[in-house]
């Protein structure tokens, strides 16, 4: 049994709040490049240029790359022959959000869902636990934006709509969605399951590297038709026209129940952030 004390949990979260925060991945950079070189529309390729000029100005100057610094979700991969010492796991996590949060002048954007009344440090975080093989812990932080996150959706389609059901709400809830979640964006989506089993791994497909191919053929197929058919909905880069509204489609799915048929779509804006460690 391999021991594992809070304190270097926290610490970790801590740098992750603010590294997620202000350092892009460069997937993500990868894509703005790709998309500056391929988008038609002149007002699309300023945006492009914009996004890249302002994730450098982030890294250079370690400050938040935007204004909303999100909500704290932290993915955990605890190995089963893994022991936490010195305290509470999720209390390590949420030390680490709020130290994060306050050290780095991050925005804290967390209330009560009644009063408003804002907690002041950005906890609690969500917290998504999986116990996994080995003695590791993975964590992943993911700060998520309200304004992209206000577009989430989760649905029970009728199970003899089939993949064409899943295809045709994930365009659609795009097309709904328009400029709200700061384009271009990130799509993921779950299908099977149950409602929460598939809005979880729709948030967790958001992870995914960009330009990563899906090792499941028929999902790979179905993440290639969905962005061709969402860019040419022509919305653009921040909705201003143009055909990089999206830079990634990335897709999950789970054997679900025979009487239904569990779908969820999670958008990420431009500011897809998130670092991970493995202790």
């Amino acid at each position: 049994m391999r021991e594992i004390d809070v304190s270097i949990i926290t610490e970790a979260v801590r740098k992750m709040s603010v590294s997620a925060n202000t350092d892009l991945g460069e997937d993500v950079l990868g894509a703005f490049e790709r998309g500056l070189a391929t988008e038609e529309s002149p007002t699309g390729r300023a945006v492009f240029k914009a996004l890249l000029k302002n994730a450098q100005i982030a890294r250079d100057e370690q400050v938040p790359m935007c204004q909303d610094t999100g909500f704290a979700v932290v993915f955990v991969e605890l190995g089963q022959d893994a022991h936490i010492t010195g305290g509470s796991l999720e209390k390590a996590i949420n030390e680490g959000v709020r130290q994060g949060y306050q050290q780095g002048y991050l925005r804290k954007s967390i209330c009560d869902p009644f009063t408003r009344a804002n907690t002041k440090d950005n906890t609690p975080a969500v917290i998504i636990t999986e116990l996994v093989e080995g003695d590791k812990l993975k964590l992943t932080m993911a700060p998520k934006g309200g304004g992209s996150e206000n577009m989430a959706r989760v649905t029970m389609l009728t199970p003899s709509g089939g993949k064409k059901a899943v295809m045709d709400f994930i365009v659609q809830r795009c097309q709904e969605a328009g400029s709200n979640p700061c384009p271009p964006v990130i799509v993921g989506a779950a299908v099977g399951g149950t409602p929460e089993k598939a809005a979880i791994l729709a948030k967790k497909a958001l992870l995914r590297k960009i330009g990563s191919v899906n090792p499941d053929p028929e999902l790979a197929q179905m993440e290639a038709e969905l962005l061709k058919r969402i860019n040419n909905l022509g919305m653009g880069p921040q909705g201003l026209g143009g055909r990089n509204y999206a830079l990634a489609v990335h897709l999950d799915k789970h054997p679900c129940h025979i009487a239904t048929l569990p779908l969820a779509v999670q958008i990420c804006c431009h500011a897809s952030r998130h670092k991970e460690v493995t202790l």
